[in-house]
């Protein structure tokens, strides 16, 4: 564990919300971070345990609780112990057929069973 403040940037990166420093820090830049409610867009801003944090990170708000600081980008296991998801749960799919019904049939699909798929699809998308 590093001393008492972090970078912002660096401890997401160092517990994997992404996968890389950069894309943190653009994040951070681009559409911003709250910082226990107030919002931030200095990737440089120090953080320090027990802070909340509030971001989006691939179309899901993620709301985490710092732990630890952490001193380096270590196994997954490890990432987790560094903090509290406080995040809602994410809602369940709905129960509805793939977009792109599949051929069910073996091997390859004759004309007449490809024009009963690209009907199908049409339909679905309707």
């Amino acid at each position: 564990m590093s001393g008492d403040n972090l970078r912002l940037d660096k401890w997401l990166w160092q517990a994997r919300f992404f996968k890389t420093r950069t894309l943190a820090a653009r994040t951070i830049s681009t559409e911003g971070v709250r910082v226990d409610g107030t919002r931030v867009s200095k990737p440089g801003r120090t953080i320090s345990p027990g802070n909340v944090l509030t971001f989006v990170q691939a179309k899901r708000v993620r709301i985490v609780r710092i732990l630890e600081l952490g001193a380096r980008r270590g196994p997954a296991a490890e990432a987790q112990a560094l903090y509290e998801d406080l995040s809602p749960p994410e809602p369940p799919k709905e129960d509805r057929p793939p977009a792109n019904p599949a051929y069910e049939g073996k091997g390859r699909p004759t004309k007449l069973d490809r024009r009963n798929l690209d009907l199908n699809r049409r339909r679905t998308l309707e």
